[in-house]
């Protein structure tokens, strides 16, 4: 039973594998209609904060509930409680911190909402899964360099993340509609500094975790964030004749 689990959790990572790619070519083709983007004819809508919370929100009950129900014998292990502890983290902030904070918001079509509700719940099953009953670590992993590494990366990523979004969230002040280019911070050198954030983290939770499952979470998150940043750029490049043209898309200095 173990290993026809542990089969199918390295299944999951590889189609995720496969769907990063076909995300990336239809994201390409289509864009992503939320945000912005959203088309006002959508029939079905949800407000931005709500839409947030819950689609984001299994990422943090999916893991809670797969280590409550049943026994999670790698967590006893630091190297996995702490990789754990990283993904929580991330997305307690998403869903319980993050999208309070948002002033207006343009509402969130239903069922993109609907489909990042059932990403989450894939990735975020995988991800605890596998650190809770199959990852085996070295007991001092944590002081391997890749390791250490990936965590500074994930903290970094984490922190440039949360700086970025408080950057949007305090563009416009009481009362003022409309978009306004971004200043501050990383915004200075690329479109996405938040997306940037977004990557760098997930890149280094799977150096960190130094696993297929990691890895696969990290491509999806870049093939995803990816085309989002160069429609955000284009946008941007479009719409104000003053934007900086010395700003890259998402990777400072390089693209």
């Amino acid at each position: 039973m173990k290993l026809a689990e542990r089969f199918v959790l390295d299944a999951l990572a590889y189609l995720l594998c496969v769907l990063s790619c076909l995300c990336f070519v239809g994201l390409k083709l289509v864009g992503s209609p939320y945000g912005r983007y959203a088309s006002p004819r959508s029939a079905f809508r949800l407000p931005a904060r709500a839409a947030w919370a819950m689609q984001e929100l299994p990422s943090v009950a999916v893991p809670l509930f797969v280590c409550a129900g049943a026994a999670s014998e790698r967590l006893q292990r630091w190297p996995n409680r702490i990789l754990l502890a990283m993904f929580l983290v991330h997305y307690a902030q998403r869903s319980l911190i993050f999208p309070f904070l948002i002033r207006g918001g343009k509402p969130m079509p239903l069922c993109l909402s609907v489909l990042a509700f059932v990403f989450c719940t894939y990735n975020s099953y995988l991800q605890s899964r596998y650190l809770s009953q199959y990852a085996v670590y070295a007991d001092d992993w944590i002081t391997d360099p890749r390791f250490i590494t990936g965590f500074v990366l994930w903290l970094v990523g984490l922190l440039i993340n949360i700086h970025s979004d408080h950057i949007l969230r305090n563009l416009r002040k009481p009362g003022e509609t409309g978009y306004k280019i971004p200043r501050g911070g990383l915004f200075e050198y690329i479109s996405a500094a938040n997306y940037f954030g977004e990557v760098v983290e997930w890149c280094g939770y799977a150096l960190a975790s130094w696993s297929i499952q990691g890895g696969a979470f990290a491509l999806f998150t870049f093939c995803f964030l990816f085309t989002r940043a160069q429609h955000h750029h284009q946008w941007y490049l479009e719409k104000f004749e003053d934007y900086p043209k010395f700003r890259k898309i998402i990777i400072p200095f390089l693209f």
